[in-house]
């Protein structure tokens, strides 16, 4: 059955069982571990930008393997006391471009950090943070150290989004306590990522979600980035075995399984980039592996007639009105 036929009820019963191999939390305790041994925050310096609403600065921080990371932080002007924070992951082939390319979470009140993508731009967006890794693998990221989980590409991307949680906790006039995660696409993955490796997030906002059911998704569709995973199979037949494993480590519904935050999902029925029963496997499995009695808050916005844009700027007021209900909460609770 294409994914497109799938009915909204389909969807939501949609949760498969995905390969989780045996050290997938001791492989990440251990990538972790090793990052937060160097310090967080290597350099932060004001940026001129013309804007006199908002103040921004351009942050480097040692993500993977100390690499330095780049990333646009950005709050609103004149504004003293500590904000809550929202940490946004861009999407496939996409960098941080500049810093008044994205602004409505500063100009919603929150103190907002912007991470680049390493290695990632010149496809549909600027960037300026380069992957040094070798390793055996394909032509684009999405293949990039494909055959083991220690050398792949997105083991590395997925730490710099941890990192850059713990960069905009370390950056002042942040809420440390109220730092919550946002992105579209592959930054969806990341995001979702984040919340099964960081158990103190505030929310979660995910729309059209790449990483997700991984194996199915390759299955389903041709167009990058799971495409190019298919192409790399179409030449390297011997591969399959090797490539399915390291993608298991880096399936963001093994990591949907474990978050705790509350969680905002929003998907395109007709999405064929990234489709949208692979979305429904993280929801569906979304905080049933956390450890805890209550399962965490969850909710989707399904659009029936839209593709990988999903909802646009629909979808981005429902996002406003939902944070700011999450942070209203996560607020008396602390008082």
């Amino acid at each position: 059955m294409p994914h497109s036929a799938f009915t909204f009820d389909d969807l939501q019963r949609y949760a498969p069982s995905v390969a989780e191999p045996d050290d997938f939390d001791e492989f990440w305790r251990a990538t972790l571990t090793e990052a937060a041994a160097v310090p967080v925050l290597v350099d932060v310096r004001p940026e001129p930008t013309d804007l006199r609403l908002l103040d921004s600065w351009d942050v480097t921080f040692a993500g993977f393997g100390g690499d330095p990371v780049r990333a646009w932080y950005t709050r609103p002007a004149g504004v003293r006391e500590p904000l809550p924070a929202l940490v946004e992951y861009a999407g496939y082939g996409r960098g941080r471009g500049l810093p008044h390319e994205r602004l409505t979470w500063p100009v919603a009140g929150y103190a907002h950090l912007l991470m680049d993508n390493r290695g990632q731009a010149g496809q549909h967006g600027a960037g300026d943070t380069p992957d040094p890794h070798g390793a055996p693998g394909g032509p684009s990221p999405a293949t990039w150290g494909i055959l083991d989980p220690r050398t792949y590409h997105y083991r590395r991307l997925i730490t710099d989004a941890v990192r850059a949680v713990e960069a905009v906790r370390a950056l002042p006039g942040v809420e440390g306590d109220r730092v919550s995660v946002v992105g579209n696409s592959q930054g969806g993955g990341l995001a979702l990522a984040v919340a099964g490796l960081v158990d103190d997030l505030s929310a979660v906002l995910t729309t059209a979600p790449f990483l997700c059911d991984m194996r199915r998704a390759v299955a389903l569709t041709d167009l990058a980035p799971y495409g190019e995973i298919a192409r790399y199979l179409a030449v390297h037949r011997e591969a399959e075995e090797a490539v399915w494993r390291t993608l298991s480590y880096v399936d963001a519904v093994s990591f949907a399984r474990r978050a705790t935050a509350p969680a905002q999902f929003g998907v395109g029925q007709r999405d064929t980039v990234c489709p949208p029963r692979t979305a429904f496997a993280a929801y569906n499995h979304y905080g049933a592996a956390n450890g805890r009695p209550v399962p965490p808050e969850r909710q989707m916005h399904v659009y029936p007639f839209n593709g990988h844009e999903g909802g646009e700027a629909v979808h981005v007021r429902r996002q406003l009105c939902w944070l700011d209900s999450v942070l209203q909460t996560v607020r008396a609770s602390v008082m």
